[in-house]
């Protein structure tokens, strides 16, 4: 009598809340599938495109900081003679700017340059938006690895904790740059002259972030002006992680943290308050 009753619990149907859960968590797993499908499927097409037809192909993604290293070298060694690693606190800093530069520049129009997707196609929008920084984040890791041989080989091979930390401070970057071309694509639709006004933040930033010089040329009170400019903290403390070896401390962490958090946040919160009607300004 037991085993019947139980053979009968074994084979009853499962309840309805139970086959609703499952049903849900099939249609989860499917739709993560067709994103990251997708995904793949725009940094392939955008990767492609960029370059299609080009004899250097990638290689054009890291001349461009190499050769502005080779010019500023020429002309800003004699003015830092004093200070041994400044073309390797050079190379740290125009890397990481020219990451910054040109994903926020992709950021800011990619809904624009792919508003045919929001009209003609169903796919979540902010995915045109993140995947458009893809070309420049694939440039960051390739540095990455090309600036920890150059270290190496040039006699300050960073500790497996100084990478770890510029590691980090790389997805501290990456999340900057998200927040604000989640934030600044659906403005942009509204306001066309946002990516004029950028370029020349962009062009001013440069030299307000220590990429050319050295924070302690400028007098200390200046400083904690400069760091509200999100580059300068990260490209000051990839500098003294990979060159120097010391890590900043937990306060310089948590704010630098914060001020990630902040950024993401502030697109996210913009972004979802714009994007819905974002095919209408197209």
């Amino acid at each position: 009598m037991t085993n019947a009753s139980a053979g009968t619990e074994l084979g009853s149907p499962l309840p309805a809340p139970a086959v609703a859960e499952a049903r849900r968590a099939r249609r989860a797993a499917s739709r993560t599938v067709v994103r990251a499908g997708l995904v793949w499927t725009l940094v392939r097409t955008d990767f492609k495109a960029r370059y299609h037809g080009t004899f250097g192909g990638f290689v054009w993604a890291l001349l461009k900081p190499l050769s502005m290293f080779v010019v500023l070298m020429a002309v800003f060694s004699f003015l830092f003679a004093s200070n041994p690693t400044y073309k390797l606190d050079l190379i740290v800093g125009l890397f990481l700017w020219d990451f910054f530069a040109e994903a926020t520049r992709t950021g800011l129009t990619s809904l624009h340059a792919k508003g045919f997707l929001l009209t003609k196609a169903r796919c979540p929008s902010w995915i045109l938006v993140v995947t458009s920084i893809a070309n420049a984040a694939i440039t960051l890791v390739v540095f990455c690895a090309i600036i920890t041989v150059f270290l190496a080989g040039a006699g300050h091979a960073p500790s497996l904790a100084a990478l770890g930390a510029f590691a980090a401070y790389c997805l501290a970057l990456v999340a900057i740059v998200v927040g604000f071309s989640l934030a600044s694509s659906v403005l942009f639709l509204r306001y066309r002259d946002l990516n004029q006004v950028w370029d020349v933040v962009v062009q001013a930033g440069f030299f307000l972030a220590p990429v050319i010089y050295p924070l302690g040329i400028l007098p200390e009170r200046f400083h904690v002006y400069l760091f509200l400019w999100p580059p300068t903290p990260i490209i000051e403390f990839s500098r003294a992680a990979l060159v120097a070896g010391t890590i900043a401390t937990r306060t310089a962490h948590f704010y630098l943290a914060l001020d990630a958090a902040v950024c993401l946040l502030a697109g996210i919160v913009i972004f979802r308050r714009f994007a819905p009607r974002a095919a209408e300004y197209v």
